[in-house]
Formats: structure tokens, sequence, C-alpha cells
């Protein structure tokens, strides 16, 4: 039981952190300081989709699945949970890219918008 509450506190630290990755530099426009964490997450976001590798929490989550009795998955996190809900069809390197430039247009659209109106 231990394993698999903490894989799924993996789980859940997961999808916190692909939301931050995409969506974090929106507060840096309240907490300027949050852009340490956010563009180094960022661009490991945009390396793990463009590169085709998988990310550490899945390998630490399928662990720990394994450890609870319970089947790891194949694939990365998005391939598993979310494109079997949104792209039903399954993961392509297309969509890898895709998923990729939403990271970056994002974020770049907050960090120009931060520099423009910088006066704080």
């Amino acid at each position: 039981m231990p394993c698999l509450l903490a894989a799924d506190g993996v789980l859940a630290f997961h999808f916190a952190f692909i939301l931050f990755c995409t969506f974090g530099a929106v507060l840096a426009l309240k907490w300027r300081w949050i852009l340490v964490l956010q563009i180094p997450a960022a661009a490991w976001g945009f390396y793990v989709e463009t590169s085709g590798r998988l990310c550490p929490l899945t390998t630490i989550e399928n662990s720990l699945r394994h450890r609870a009795g319970q089947a790891g998955y194949q694939g990365d996190f998005i391939q598993h949970y979310l494109l079997a809900t949104i792209y039903p069809d399954g993961l392509t390197r297309n969509i890898q890219f895709a998923l990729a430039a939403v990271v970056i247009v994002v974020n770049v659209s907050v960090y120009a918008w931060l520099l423009l109106h910088r006066h704080n």
C-alpha cells in the first residue's frame, strides 16, 4: 500500500510539473522569482518532448507500481494518461513536437510580456 500511495503521489507531482512547465511562466506575472525555477523546468519539458526520452518521474512511478504489485505502463506520462483521452490514436513524434511547441509559445509569450512591462 505505501508503494501505491507513493506512485500516486509521483503521478500527481508529474502532472503538476507538466502544468508548471507549460503554464508556469504565468506565475511570474505575480512572482518574478519563479522564473528561476520555471525556465529550467520548461527547458526540461521541451527537451523530453523533442528528444523522445522518458522523464525520470515516469520510471519512478512505474517502479513503485511494480513494487505495489501493479503493472507499469509503456511509453511516457503524456502517452499513458493524457493522450489516451485527448489523442486516442496514440503518441506520434509530430504530436510530441506540437506539445513542445505549446511549451515554448506559452512561455515565450509570457516572458515577452514581462520584458515589455518590466517597470516593477
